[in-house]
């Protein structure tokens, strides 16, 4: 049987992790279907556990360390 998975949509604020509910940067698609929602410092916490289990882990922690853009002078 194969599984096609849908391109998953970038994690957004209101994304809230399952275990805490601070903002979600993993989504893990569970093989048995569904998905969890987890924050980074969790997501580290259950890695060895939740990839067992998991068909698709979409990990957006790079977000944590990228520099925001800002607005150059002639965009003000």
């Amino acid at each position: 049987m194969t599984t096609v998975l849908t391109p998953a949509s970038p994690l957004t604020a209101a994304d809230r992790c399952d275990r805490c509910g601070a903002q979600a940067y993993l989504r893990v698609v569970l093989l048995s279907g569904g998905e969890l929602l987890f924050c980074a410092h969790h997501g580290r916490k259950f890695e060895p556990e939740l990839k067992k289990i998991a068909a698709e882990i979409q990990d957006e922690t790079e977000r944590l360390t990228s520099a925001p853009s800002t607005a150059s002078e002639e965009e003000r």
